[in-house]
C-alpha cells in the first residue's frame, strides 16, 4: 500500500507540481524565493516554540521565540532574516519530535497521499501545524492561495535535491523511506543521533545537510 502511495504521489508531482515550480522557479528572482521562504518559515515557527516548550528545552524555547519575535518586526513580517545574523538559527520541532522525546516509539511507517512519509506517531504533527498557523483562522479566500504559494516554492527550493535523489537512488521508495527514519532520528536528537550498525546514517549525512531528505 505505502508503495502505491508513493507512485500516486510522485505521479502528481512529475505531471503536475514539478513542471510548475520549475516555471516558478525560471520567472521569479531567487532573492523573491528566498523572501517567500523566509516568511513562511516565519509563519509557522509558532508550531517550534510550542513543541520546544512541550520538550521542556526552556533554552531553546526562549531561543526560538527571540528568533520569532526579531524576524516579525525588524525582519517586516518574517522577510528577513536578520535572527540568523545575531547568532539565532532556525530549527525544527513539531510534535512527533515532542512524542519521541517523551518515549513514544515510531510504530509504523506510513506514506499519505499529498502529505509523504509518516508514522504513527507523527501522522498527528501536520494536525498541530496547522493549529498553531496564524493563516489558518484567516479565512479560506486567502489561506488555499496563500498555501499553493508555499507548496510551489517549496517545491522549487528543492528541485535541484530532487534531482540528486532520481539519479542517485536505484529505489527512490527505499531510499525515501529509510532516508525519512533517518532524517526523523537526526531531527529528535537535536542533529546528535546515536550510530546505527549498518551505516547508513554516514552516508545520509551530506544528505541531510543538502536537504535531499525533505523530498518525499
Amino acid at each position: 500500500i505505502n508503495r502505491k502511495v508513493y507512485a500516486f504521489n510522485d505521479t502528481l508531482d512529475k505531471k503536475f507540481v514539478e513542471p510548475v515550480a520549475k516555471g516558478y522557479a525560471k520567472v521569479t528572482p531567487r532573492v523573491v524565493r528566498t523572501g517567500v521562504t523566509n516568511f513562511f518559515d516565519n509563519m509557522t515557527y509558532v508550531n517550534t516554540i510550542s513543541n520546544s516548550l512541550l520538550q521542556g528545552k526552556l533554552v531553546l524555547f526562549a531561543k526560538d521565540t527571540a528568533r520569532f519575535i526579531i524576524n516579525s518586526t525588524i525582519g517586516i513580517g518574517g522577510l528577513f532574516d536578520p535572527a540568523s545574523a545575531v547568532g539565532l538559527e532556525s530549527r525544527n520541532e513539531d510534535l512527533g519530535q515532542t512524542l519521541a522525546v517523551w518515549g513514544a516509539d515510531e510504530g509504523a511507517y506510513v506514506m499519505l497521499p499529498l502529505i509523504g512519509p509518516s508514522s504513527t506517531r507523527d501522522v498527528t504533527s501536520p494536525l498541530m501545524g496547522a493549529a498553531t498557523n496564524p493563516m489558518t483562522y484567516i479565512g479560506s479566500v486567502l489561506t488555499i492561495p496563500i498555501s499553493v504559494l508555499n507548496a510551489i516554492n517549496e517545491r522549487a527550493n528543492l528541485l535541484d535535491a530532487s534531482r540528486m535523489r532520481d539519479q542517485a537512488a536505484i529505489d527512490p521508495y527505499t531510499f525515501t523511506r529509510e532516508a525519512w527514519r533517518q532524517q526523523r532520528n537526526y531531527l529528535i536528537h537535536d542533529g546528535n543521533p546515536p550510530s546505527s550498525e549498518d551505516g547508513f546514517d554516514e552516508y545520509l549525512d551530506a544528505e541531510i545537510e543538502t536537504g535531499i531528505l525533505k523530498v518525499y
